[in-house]
């Protein structure tokens, strides 16, 4: 006949291996969020680095372009506007994605916004064909193409991280250990497509 200690005993041995089991999840659910996290934070990062290749490059192409078409002073404010407003959104942002999905819709209204001026510049490019046939411009449209096209990649590649981190982190019992750290491990936003806006800027020869 078992003791009074021994149920004692027993109950508190059961006890503490709930508490093992239920830690050992905790940290284990922990470590993978900021895990997934740390991806995202990455993906981030290259997403950053094109749009940023992208913002460096416009003035050179705009200068070239100024110079066999000095009347298009409408299609040249757009662009230098839309590039302004990217740099000044980019400046708000912090070293991660978004907190909040309406800061992280500017990020990406802003360089939709671009992408829509350069195209409309691309539009004015076709009525020069002198301009198309310099070096100088072929060259600058060819780097502007490829970081459009990187563009596109990376934005895939940052959503294709946040899918993988917010999946983990509405399912059970990750989503319990999400829960006890707030806005430590908040759901990620989306980059979400734009027809019209994020077509790449092309030029044909």
């Amino acid at each position: 006949m078992a003791t009074p200690s021994h149920g004692v005993s027993r109950i508190g041995l059961v006890v503490l291996g709930i508490v093992l089991v239920a830690g050992i999840s905790v940290t284990r659910g922990y470590n993978t969020l900021v895990q997934l996290d740390q991806q995202v934070q990455s993906q981030w990062g290259q997403v950053q680095n094109v749009y940023q290749r992208r913002l460096d490059l416009v003035p050179n192409l705009v200068e070239t372009v100024k110079g066999a078409a000095a009347f298009e002073k409408g299609t040249f404010t757009a662009v230098a506007e839309a590039r302004a407003k990217v740099g000044q959104v980019s400046a708000w942002m912090p070293s991660g994605p978004a907190k909040d999905s309406v800061q992280f819709g500017r990020f990406q209204q802003a360089q939709d916004g671009l992408s829509s001026a350069l195209s409309r510049l691309m539009v004015v490019v076709e009525r020069y064909p002198e301009l198309k046939a310099t070096e100088n411009f072929r060259d600058l449209q060819a780097q502007l193409e490829g970081t459009e096209n990187r563009i596109a990649v990376e934005r895939m590649r940052f959503n294709e991280a946040a899918q993988s981190f917010n999946a983990t982190r509405d399912s059970f019992p990750t989503n319990v250990v999400a829960g006890m750290f707030g806005d430590r491990f908040r759901e990620k936003p989306y980059f979400t497509a734009q027809p019209a806006a994020q077509a790449a800027p092309k030029v044909k020869f």
